[in-house]
């Protein structure tokens, strides 16, 4: 049995700073593991408290140029269900296993693939791999249910991306400020935070850290948005 490798520590030294998603579309340029490393090592040059790194390959690569806090996930897409984030105890071996300090885990009340529970996948990230869990949350709901199954922190990652909160735009500020007020753990904002004083404001709502994306590393997207905000004065 592993020993849960510090927890508490871990979550100290991220509380009340910025977080960079070091993620890229899949056939983007950008999604090579030697540039994922580049923007993470870009980011906590520059005061980034932590860095969240889709894949063991790219986890691995970034792992090998710091030992800064480096957040953990798989994208998996499995037949028959919607948990896509770290969804099977494999994957979360995976991650762990090439470097992760902390592993972020789908915590929806969505059904699981291969009939893994939550809570089960928790416990035995903790006692067999030793690392803390992220639950990545929509609702307020879904953080009850995270806390009880024993995740170590949650975030409002999902918020907008399920049925539950289907047209609801992120950030999820409701669903951070009754997390922060009411829960007994840390929770880290994360989604729809597109400019440095809406990260501020996640803090002021109680935010743990504010987790940042597409603002800072997804080139492709902003890039589009740029390109379709000004197409009316090309055609004109």
């Amino acid at each position: 049995m592993a020993k849960l490798q510090g927890a508490a520590s871990l979550l100290t030294s991220i509380k009340g700073g910025l977080i960079v998603s070091c993620q890229c579309p899949y056939g983007s340029p950008t999604n090579d593991p030697v540039v994922i490393a580049a923007m993470a090592i870009a980011s906590l040059n520059n005061g980034a408290v932590g860095v969240r790194i889709e894949s063991p390959e790219r986890v691995a690569a970034v792992r090998a140029q710091t030992d800064r806090p480096i957040i953990g996930l798989w994208k998996r897409t499995i037949p028959g269900s919607d948990v896509y984030i770290t969804p099977q105890f494999e994957h979360v071996q995976a991650v762990a296993a090439a470097g992760a300090d902390m592993i972020a885990i789908d915590a929806t009340g969505r059904s699981r693939p291969g009939g893994e529970t939550l809570a089960e996948i928790i416990r035995r990230t903790h006692e067999e791999l030793g690392k803390p869990v992220m639950a990545d949350i929509d609702t307020v709901a879904s953080a009850e249910g995270a806390i009880a199954a024993g995740a170590d922190c949650v975030g409002t990652t999902l918020f907008g991306y399920t049925e539950d909160t289907r047209n609801q735009k992120p950030p999820g500020w409701d669903v951070l400020k009754t997390c922060a007020n009411s829960l007994s753990m840390p929770v880290l904002c994360e989604g729809g935070i597109s400019s440095a004083a809406t990260a501020r404001q996640a803090l002021d709502y109680g935010a743990w850290a504010a987790v940042v994306g597409t603002a800072i590393t997804g080139i492709d997207l902003q890039v589009q948005a740029y390109c379709k905000a000004m197409a009316n004065s090309r055609t004109a």
